[in-house]
């Protein structure tokens, strides 16, 4: 083989990108979703693996942080971009691109590495865990009501062009963000993301709306739509297809719902990325006319084991020594007390017995509270070596809202 592993060159993405797309089916992606991509892209810590001259394997690294249970934010190496071509398959690129990719976000500092998964098989043996859920609705219109709390009434709404108040919808996307874990702190460069709309991917729906949610002059809401319509003999059948719904309280919530429900020649509302507690579940009058759909959303693995632990606070107090066996980052392995609980907490190794012994993966999973230790412990992965040891660090592993991601990266 001459497969030969090297950082990505600014000259070399062209290249690079085309073996991704083709990795993918062969569709390119718009101009302005490629240049995207590129502008965040950190190619420092990017990686291609060459053979003859030509582009065989990808994986990008975008620098973002993630929020985690307290509310903090901390960095995060998202993976993306990751493809093997066809030709290469078997002869271990992905490995040799990943471990190089985790040693580096390591000697960054990261303490988190994430990415969403194509497919969710390929990722659990580089140690990520799927940490949360997305929740996916299309809700009958002409079947089902909603009951909306108290003050939706009092909420005004105003349609624009998305790009009109941008600026108003980050600043309260960046509100929200340590109110939910999993949610990205988008820097610079990530606030063009929303407004990608290609017409390309229309697949026969508008070009994307915003509609807002205001209180005297306040910005307490805001919905990113499009309308796909379709008619048939008995009449008109159209789509509200949401991209973004996000909203500082429920009447917002509420009054931006309604809209949506309510706009003229629709038959469907589609909300495509919800969390899975999110509101809208108690405000249908039939949730068997919603359609839902559960599937993965977010993977995450820690690179630094014991800053991970340390960086999220915990629902209730704890003191546990975690066995954990890390074969793709040996520097995880061992044992290591996490001590801690609403107020803060500290993850060191120690020599002393172990109270729970668990893969990385599983603690990926676990880590954004969204999947309970205890239902991985009955799935066989995690074992409790101690009386009791599981059902308190299941409980101080828990949060009270689900962890979500509200876009793809």
């Amino acid at each position: 083989m001459t497969n030969e592993l090297r950082v990505l060159a600014d000259s070399e993405w062209t290249a690079w990108w085309t073996t991704l797309d083709w990795a993918f089916g062969g569709l390119p992606e718009s101009q302005e979703e490629q240049k995207l991509w590129r502008d965040l892209t950190d190619f420092g810590r990017s990686y291609g693996v060459w053979d003859a001259g030509q582009p065989v394997g990808t994986l990008g690294t975008l620098t973002m942080a993630v929020s985690v249970p307290g509310g903090a934010v901390l960095p995060v190496a998202g993976v993306t971009m990751v493809s093997v071509a066809a030709t290469h398959r078997r002869q271990g690129i992905l490995r040799t691109m990943m471990r190089r990719a985790l040693e580096t976000y390591r000697e960054s500092g990261e303490p988190l590495a994430a990415l969403t998964a194509s497919e969710p098989a390929i990722y659990g043996r580089f140690g990520y865990g799927a940490a949360s859920q997305r929740l996916s609705a299309d809700i009958d219109i002409h079947r089902v009501t909603l009951g909306l709390p108290p003050g939706a009434d009092n909420i005004t709404l105003r349609v624009v062009d998305p790009a009109d108040e941008a600026e108003r919808c980050e600043a309260l996307y960046a509100r929200l963000v340590p109110t939910r874990p999993g949610m990205l702190a988008r820097g610079p460069g990530w606030e063009r993301l929303p407004l990608l709309d290609p017409r390309q991917d229309r697949a026969g729906a508008s070009a994307r709306r915003c509609v807002l949610a205001e209180r005297d002059g306040e910005l307490l809401g805001y919905a990113r739509y499009a309308l796909k319509p379709e008619w048939e003999p008995a009449g008109p059948r159209g789509t509200v297809l949401v991209r973004d719904l996000d909203a500082a309280e429920p009447a917002a919530y509420g009054a931006l719902l309604r809209y949506l429900h309510g706009i003229d020649l629709m038959s469907t509302l589609t909300l495509d990325n919800r969390p899975v507690d999110d509101p809208f579940l108690h405000m249908v009058s039939d949730v068997r006319r919603a359609r839902l759909r559960v599937t993965d959303r977010l993977y995450l693995r820690p690179v630094d084991l014991g800053a991970a632990l340390a960086g999220r606070t915990y629902a209730t107090d704890v003191d546990v020594v975690l066995e954990v066996s890390d074969g793709f980052c040996p520097w995880n392995e061992g044992r290591w007390r996490l001590s801690g609980g609403p107020g803060g907490a500290v993850c060191e190794r120690t020599a002393d017995a172990a109270d729970l012994a668990l893969p990385v993966a599983a603690l990926g999973a676990a880590y954004l509270g969204g999947t309970s230790l205890r239902s991985l412990a009955a799935a066989g992965r995690v074992e409790e070596l101690r009386t009791g040891a599981l059902g308190a660090a299941a409980t101080a592993f828990g949060s009270t809202v689900a962890p979500w991601l509200p876009h793809g990266f």
